[in-house]
């Protein structure tokens, strides 16, 4: 593929604003070149969608693509992400399509592939798609091998009693949950009763409007689960994002758990081999090291976890975003099954809130800086040569996603570009917390003034 064809798949699937990015010939063109990937007349393509405004339109374009190249269409409608990951795996599906936008905005909407064992598309496969709609190499059917629909209903009761037979909790926790009127609204307080939960929903009413709060669960559009939480004494609160495969919990004070600790709890308790990110904390090697376990890091993006999980026979991966994937039950990440084991170690070990507070603590940032993405390039190339130079006692630049640079003191920052939005993202984590302030100081006024 030349580098003239443009690219359309950011770290995690397509997403755009409908009616400009998001187009419904774009639809069309991805469902045809799904098709003609995926292999044709009597390919079975599995096909869900989120909450979305735009969910049925964009549904009915790509499966008009994926008709016209002779797939057959099994549609499981409104689902979560890790649905649609588990009913590819199960239906024996020769691809998985789920539009989705995540956590974006309302206005926004996107696909999202998956192979026959639930992993997402990885970056190759992702190249081959955008080739064939640059280059309109549709493999196009006549007449009498056009593809049909079917509906497939019987596939969500056979996730939710698989996911149920993967854990184990006991009766009597008390959960709040918050769906973001998400895909996830139905599906994720159903399981948490059906485990034995004490639930209260909010927000679980599925709404493309998204009234309640924004589908990104972050601290600012949590507010209302974090005091529910700790007004009514509940062990745990689980906010979703748009689609399910993300888990963000609050503790029982009404906290919202911090990402990095959560997730080396949870890699701990899977010990052996597992990966993670190369924004994630040094907490987790500190917890692996507890266990005599090994920590493999990958570019950020649920792919890139996935395919090292693969590699490594890893038994757990996570990002610290909440992404988390569970290769024992499927390779798609999920944001229900990951709910499920935070509430067993709370069942285990008792109160989120210390066992958060028992693992080490470094001083973190997470920031970002505007920038249009036809700038993105530039801006990286001379974070690579020249940042190093500004900041102090670098002993190691690695640019294996963006560019990590560490220090003598074991401190360090990446800088990458989002690759779903406009933004420059900048992570780091300091020995203390005057330095992290300079270190991002520093990186900001680096970076803005190449803007």
């Amino acid at each position: 593929m030349t580098s003239e064809i443009p690219k359309l798949f950011g770290t995690s699937g397509i997403r755009g604003k409908i009616g400009y990015d998001i187009t419904l010939e774009l639809a069309v063109d991805i469902g045809r070149a799904i098709a003609s990937y995926a292999g044709g007349v009597g390919s079975k393509i599995v096909l869900g969608y989120d909450s979305r405004t735009s969910n049925v339109m964009m549904e009915n374009a790509v499966t008009a693509g994926l008709l016209q190249c002779g797939c057959h269409v099994l549609k499981i409608g409104m689902a979560p992400t890790p649905l649609v990951g588990y009913a590819t795996m199960k239906l024996k599906a020769d691809t998985g399509v789920m539009i989705t936008a995540s956590h974006n905005p309302p206005e926004y909407n996107g696909i999202k592939l998956w192979n026959p064992d639930g992993m997402a598309y990885k970056q190759d496969q992702e190249r081959t798609i955008e080739e064939i709609i640059y280059k309109k190499n549709f493999k196009t059917v006549s007449w009498e091998n056009i593809g049909k629909v079917e509906e497939i209903k019987y596939v969500v009761s056979d996730y939710v009693t698989d996911i149920i037979n993967q854990t184990n909790i006991k009766h009597g926790i008390k959960v709040v949950v918050d769906c973001a009127n998400g895909a996830a609204s139905y599906l994720s307080p159903l399981i948490l009763r059906k485990v034995g939960c004490s639930v209260i929903a909010i927000n679980s009413q599925p709404d493309g409007f998204f009234p309640g709060r924004l589908p990104e669960p972050s601290e600012k559009n949590l507010g209302e689960l974090m005091e529910i939480v700790k007004s009514i004494g509940a062990d745990i609160g689980i906010a979703h994002d748009g689609d399910a495969d993300r888990m963000i919990a609050i503790d029982e004070k009404g906290f919202v758990a911090d990402f990095d600790k959560l997730l080396a709890l949870v890699c701990r308790e899977s010990g052996g081999t597992v990966v993670t990110t190369v924004d994630a904390s040094l907490c987790t090697d500190k917890c692996m090291d507890e266990v005599g376990g090994h920590v493999i890091r990958t570019k950020v993006g649920d792919v890139h976890v996935a395919e090292a999980i693969e590699n490594n026979n890893a038994q757990f991966g996570g990002e610290p975003s909440g992404t988390w994937l569970h290769p024992n039950f499927c390779m798609c990440p999920d944001g229900i099954l990951s709910a499920l084991r935070v509430i067993e170690l709370i069942q285990k070990y008792g109160p989120l809130s210390e066992q958060l507070d028992a693992i080490p603590n470094y001083p973190t940032i997470r920031d970002k800086v505007n920038c249009e993405n036809s700038q993105k390039k530039l801006i990286m190339e001379s974070v690579k040569a020249k940042l190093h130079i500004i900041l102090e006692d670098v002993v190691d630049v690695n640019p294996i996603d963006g560019v990590r640079i560490s220090m003598v003191d074991s401190s360090w920052v990446l800088i990458r570009p989002s690759g779903t939005e406009s933004f420059i993202r900048i992570t780091l984590e300091a020995t203390t917390i005057g330095k992290a302030y300079m270190i991002r100081d520093q990186c900001k006024e680096f970076i803005e003034g190449l803007l």
